[in-house]
């Protein structure tokens, strides 16, 4: 019987340990430096002559009346001559106080009633009624704030050749311990996910939000999208059509993070199931991906395979423990594997986040992890109901 439990304790700690090594091999890629990361923007200041692109930003907003507002007002500061930019906000489901404040602002107001809302539909919705010509698509959440110079730094990169491009989204909010913790675990994310990929060649991941397209490519794959995990599915269509995908860490977009632990989790069940969903979709390409040296798309089917870093945590560090009081000899390799977890999290944290204060947070993981571990037995892969996570006034 033993034999049989040390075998079983091997294979999990193999395939945890698959994880963990993704984690760790991009944590250490992202501490070298690339000579031209900060090229571009360092040399935007001193371009005179450079083509000014005409943008469409769109706010898909369903039942956003507490942010709305607030986002739009701040997004009409841009540096940005305004005859080259549209914004148009896909109201769904707000009020029609909501909607008046709105109309004073110089936007387009689209009111679109579906019977089934998502962020795919909204986005669908605006191209079939915004009829103007433009070069790139900008996608907002409806909570996101952004700098004066955001159009601006945009112009840039497109200029520069790139066709798609994730900025750097970041929290906006640190109100509680949900939010700082959230907070950080999306700066990991930027960390593995973005700044390390593009390091070495690989496309970011998109995130959703604090996107830019090329006008014409996104619109030939944003109909191609059915589920609640749109951007997995866009980022998907782009790689198999070897689009690369650009991170612009300097571009920062400020995205209010969740505040209580209901909002947590419901916000990590459409996160969690968004990733099934696409593991399932992706893989049957996977042998023409390898066929073709398609790195991008098996990297990125790879991702969603990866165990949740706060599944990590807790499966690596109750083995380690277990193991520890029932069978010394078999705990080292779960010990070292936390070690190294520990390590490759910290380096992916941005020095400004390494502190005792953000440190002590911590404390609140355990309840967060539970919640996402009740969110297992009711996942649904065959679900694409729209989850929607609500903000606070």
């Amino acid at each position: 019987m033993w034999d049989a439990i040390h075998y079983i304790d091997i294979a999990l700690w193999l395939v945890v340990a698959a994880s963990t090594a993704y984690v760790g091999f991009f944590a250490i890629i992202s501490l070298f430096y690339s000579k031209d990361e900060n090229y571009i923007y360092n040399k935007s200041s001193r371009i005179v002559s450079q083509e000014q692109h005409r943008f469409l930003i769109l706010f898909p907003a369903y039942n956003e009346d507490a942010v709305i507002v607030n986002s739009i007002e701040q997004f009409t500061y841009q540096e940005y001559p305004q005859e080259l930019y549209t914004v148009a906000v896909i109201s769904d489901h707000m009020t029609d106080e909501t909607n008046a404040r709105l109309s004073k602002y110089p936007i387009t107001l689209l009111r679109p009633t579906f019977e089934k809302s998502s962020k795919a539909k909204a986005m669908q919705y605006a191209l079939d009624h915004v009829s103007e010509a433009f070069d790139f698509i900008v996608v907002l959440d409806a909570d996101n704030v952004v700098q004066p110079s955001f159009l601006r730094q945009l112009n840039v990169l497109c200029n520069s050749g790139y066709d798609a491009i994730q900025c750097h989204r970041c929290a906006k909010n640190s109100n509680n311990d949900v939010a700082v913790l959230d907070g950080v675990s999306e700066e990991i994310n930027n960390t593995i996910f973005r700044k390390a990929h593009n390091r070495i060649g690989l496309s970011s991941a998109l995130i959703g939000s604090g996107m830019c397209f090329r006008y014409d490519l996104f619109k030939k794959n944003v109909f191609e999208l059915t589920t609640a995990g749109e951007d997995r599915e866009m980022e998907a269509l782009l790689l198999k059509q070897n689009v690369f995908i650009k991170y612009a860490a300097d571009i920062h977009v400020f995205d209010e993070k969740v505040s209580n632990k209901d909002n947590f989790q419901r916000q990590r069940m459409r996160w969690m199931t968004a990733q099934v969903q696409s593991l399932v979709r992706q893989l049957p390409y996977i042998p023409r991906a390898v066929l073709h040296g398609n790195v991008n798309y098996v990297d990125k089917t790879i991702q969603q395979a990866l165990i949740p870093r706060s599944f990590l945590i807790v499966i690596i560090g109750g083995m380690a423990v277990l193991l520890s009081l029932l069978v010394p000899v078999w705990a080292g390799k779960w010990w070292a594997l936390l070690a190294i977890l520990a390590v490759a999290l910290i380096i992916a944290t941005p020095k400004e986040l390494r502190s005792r204060t953000v440190f002590g947070k911590l404390i609140t993981l355990p309840n967060l992890v539970w919640r996402m571990v009740k969110n297992l037995l009711h996942l649904d892969i065959k679900n694409t109901d729209f989850l929607h996570t609500t903000h606070n006034k």
